[in-house]
């Protein structure tokens, strides 16, 4: 693809912040290639921002976050749209591809703790039932308890005294630029994928392919490149 040609792209993703910090990422890395590729995002609430009371302890790997965007992107609303590669359904929505899974960022989670440490049988927030295992193999004490919401939402808990700590990706505390809080790793298996971000665009759509293909892991790792 001509690197000089000026190509504006619609392209779908979540409206929360955490999203649009994904979307600028998945925009700077494909600048890099191509400096005059434009991005015209449209934001989407999905049935995962509208439902904060289903427990996401039984829902990995469904399309709880991707459902309406997928819907509109098959629609031709726009070109491509941009997930959490750790959130997209298995299988993949027919009708789709994924044209770029990115390098992304740290894959860890973190608990962000609201005082200096963790007290005896502390109040952890998570909605992850690998995390709850993760947690009671670092301490048997702790106790989980489900949350849900943005991670905004899930620190403000944190600050108000829900929660003794909140589990956290560490990429979202890295792109959400809030690496300042107070944290400690948490040890074990992350989520498959976690950190990385995924471009997703209709099936047979060679262009898009081909353009995200320089930031897609996928392709370069087949071809040995670092």
């Amino acid at each position: 693809m001509n690197s000089s040609v000026e190509l504006q792209i619609k392209i779908g993703a979540r409206q929360s912040r955490l999203s649009q910090a994904q979307v600028k990422e998945v925009f700077e890395a494909l600048n890099t290639f191509y400096p005059h590729v434009r991005f015209d995002p449209v934001w989407i609430e999905t049935t995962g921002d509208r439902d904060l009371s289903t427990s996401l302890r039984s829902l990995e790997k469904t399309d709880f976050f991707t459902k309406e965007i997928d819907e509109r992107l098959l629609r031709g609303n726009f070109r491509v749209a941009v997930h959490s590669a750790k959130d997209l359904p298995e299988p993949l929505t027919r009708g789709l591809q994924i044209v770029a899974l990115t390098k992304g960022v740290d894959p860890s989670d973190s608990i962000v703790l609201q005082k200096t440490h963790l007290p005896l049988e502390a109040r952890i927030g998570t909605s992850s039932l690998r995390r709850e295992e993760n947690i009671k193999a670092l301490r048997s004490d702790l106790v989980c308890a489900d949350i849900r919401g943005t991670i905004e939402s899930r620190l403000e808990q944190l600050d108000a005294g829900l929660y003794d700590g909140v589990v956290v990706a560490e990429a979202a505390l890295i792109r959400l630029q809030l690496t300042h809080r107070r944290r400690i790793a948490l040890p074990g298996a992350s989520a498959h994928l976690q950190g990385q971000l995924a471009v997703v665009a209709r099936a047979g759509d060679d262009e898009m392919a081909q353009l995200f293909c320089c930031i897609d892991t996928q392709v370069n790792s087949k071809s040995g490149k670092k």
